[in-house]
């Protein structure tokens, strides 16, 4: 049964304040260029991968690749931020039964997403750190691209992130236990 206020029209401050998820709308679409980009950076990066292979090293190559992941990565949070981001906070996509519809989609919401995005910025944060321990073996030598305190800091602020999403999820698990 329908309450009587669920049919009544917005007054026009409320009706306003609600509107003004629309204007959000345009942060996504700007983030699905910046999706193409990382499309376009991808593309580069693995041809440049296939036309200089046989002159990389073993090394070389296990650093292409690895920005190969870290730019699926950064796509893969894109996606998210996007898809997810828009269906709580502007309007629902209507994809319901759709065999494409991604299966974490159908419990999303502001919680869920934070606890995403976070586990995604480890993930982007691993592949970096691992770059960076892989480009540590130059170091003290001239073509070091990376310092002891570089790796120091670089270890520290991933610690940082997965502290961070630990009490992300933590206090998202508290709330959600206690509605």
């Amino acid at each position: 049964m329908q309450d009587a206020s669920d049919n009544a029209p917005l007054r026009p401050l409320p009706f306003l304040i609600f509107g003004s998820r629309w204007l959000q709308l345009p942060l996504y679409l700007g983030l699905i260029v910046a999706q193409c980009v990382y499309v376009f950076l991808f593309l580069k990066e693995l041809l440049h991968l296939i036309l200089h292979a046989y002159e990389f090293t073993e090394q070389q190559i296990m650093l292409m690749v690895l920005g190969l992941i870290d730019v699926v990565m950064i796509s893969n949070l894109l996606i998210m931020v996007i898809v997810g981001g828009y269906e709580t906070f502007v309007s629902r996509l209507g994809l319901r039964g759709h065999p494409d519809q991604p299966e974490w989609l159908s419990h999303v919401n502001a919680g869920v997403l934070k606890v995403k995005l976070a586990m995604a910025i480890i993930g982007i944060s691993s592949i970096h750190l691992l770059r960076t321990f892989i480009e540590a073996s130059a170091l003290g030598t001239p073509a070091a691209r990376v310092t002891e305190q570089g790796v120091m800091w670089q270890t520290i602020i991933h610690v940082i992130f997965i502290l961070s999403a630990i009490g992300i999820a933590y206090v998202d698990r508290m709330t959600h236990h206690k509605h």
